[in-house]
């Protein structure tokens, strides 16, 4: 197939059609390129089978999790070294040593492979948070942690990250983190924000109702803060480090207030905004 119908295919336009070696298939099919699928395989721990939300295949075997994770990894480099835009499906598969067809079965279209880049970034960063916060129940300790420990997450991908601001920021577009397609991303990170309030001293002083709304609330507050990291051009992001360090204490003063039978007019009335304006733009499920 000639390098324009390539890039059409790549970039999800219409053009010709895709050739026999660009379908998506099973990694199954495909022994020559994927090792993890010769037979005879050890096929691991079993998994269940069928798309993961958005696009994204769900692996088969632990094998075939090494070969997601191989296109993952090697779109994350050539991002970094061409650019989002410069970068094509053909170019990741030639690189991750797979056929086109190979990666297009487990990342649809370029978009899910920065799905699947924020799905491993969300559950590493909620990993790396519960250990750090195992100690402490002091809850406003427990939010500079969560914050904190996914600045250090993120911090290998900063220098390409406003690549994909642009395309995030876009309403539209499927990996705005309020999309449908981000879902699984973005409850992994709202259920980490969850355990951040219940496992603290606050949890149980809290109206119940405000308590269960605050992690998505929480979850907006990481948005405000991976928005000044993305434009922090300072060593090691450390203005946007001070920035949570100064908010996370007066954070969580505010929602102590909350508890005091004085503040309750002002809490149902932020209940309400909550609920009004800020939860309906937030994607509730997945894509399928």
């Amino acid at each position: 197939m000639d390098d324009l119908a390539a890039t059409n295919r790549t970039d999800g336009t219409s053009g010709a059609a895709a050739t026999p070696a660009d379908t998506p298939t099973d990694p199954a099919a495909d022994t020559a390129t994927d090792p993890a699928a010769a037979p005879g395989a050890d096929s691991g721990p079993g998994t269940d089978s069928g798309p993961m939300p958005g696009g994204r295949a769900q692996p088969k075997t632990d094998k075939s999790e090494q070969t997601r994770a191989l296109i993952l990894e090697t779109a994350m480099r050539l991002f970094q070294e061409r650019g989002y835009e410069k970068t094509t499906m053909r170019a990741i598969a030639t690189e991750a040593g797979v056929s086109v067809g190979n990666a297009y079965y487990y990342f649809s279209a370029k978009e899910f492979l920065i799905q699947g880049f924020y799905d491993r970034m969300t559950y590493d960063h909620a990993a790396e948070a519960r250990n750090r916060m195992a100690n402490t129940r002091n809850f406003a300790e427990r939010l500079e942690i969560a914050l904190t420990s996914w600045l250090d997450t993120a911090a290998p991908y900063h220098e390409f990250a406003a690549q994909f601001f642009r395309t995030a920021a876009d309403p539209t577009s499927s990996l705005s983190p309020f999309s449908n397609e981000s879902h699984p991303a973005r409850a992994t990170a709202v259920e980490l924000f969850r355990d951040v309030l219940q496992g603290s001293e606050l949890a149980p002083k809290l109206d119940a109702e405000l308590g269960e709304l605050l992690p998505d609330v929480l979850w907006l507050h990481l948005m405000v803060v991976v928005l000044y990291w993305v434009f922090d051009r300072t060593e090691d992001t450390e203005r946007t480090r001070e920035f949570v360090r100064r908010s996370t204490p007066m954070a969580a003063r505010v929602i102590n207030l909350s508890r005091y039978r004085v503040f309750r007019p002002i809490v149902r009335d932020a209940k309400g905004l909550i609920q009004d304006f800020i939860l309906p733009t937030i994607g509730k499920t997945a894509v399928k």
